[in-house]
């Protein structure tokens, strides 16, 4: 099972993080201390920095944005990302949470990696 967790509703005991914990974003969060945060940071499956700038959490774009991350994702995974790999061997070995610091719980790239990984 892959569930995707917003990093402040974990670390504030919000929300709980089954499974390894995995945190899908290129930048560290804000206000978020590494001591609080345990697991995996696997910076390079997230989106391209000039994705994300572009996207900016806009939910006009949203569709555009999680077809272009896929086709990101697609080509990271034919050219041998090791970020992705070790996401890969961890959802096939088991429970893995998603976990992202974008505001909106369903407008975010954690929610389109999870649908790539599922597919």
């Amino acid at each position: 099972m892959i569930k995707t967790v917003k990093v402040h509703d974990y670390v504030s005991g919000k929300e709980t993080a089954p499974g390894k914990k995995v945190l899908a974003d290129r930048l560290w969060p804000r206000g978020v201390k590494k001591e609080d945060l345990p697991g995996h940071w696997l910076k390079e499956v997230a989106p391209s920095p000039d994705l994300r700038k572009w996207f900016d959490h806009d939910e006009d774009k949203f569709k555009e944005f999680s077809k272009r991350y896929k086709e990101e994702l697609t080509e990271a995974d034919s050219s041998g990302n090791e970020d992705l790999a070790t996401l890969q061997e961890m959802v096939d070995d088991g429970d893995v949470s998603l976990m992202y610091a974008a505001k909106d719980h369903d407008i975010n790239h954690a929610v389109v990696l999870k649908e790539w990984l599922e597919s």
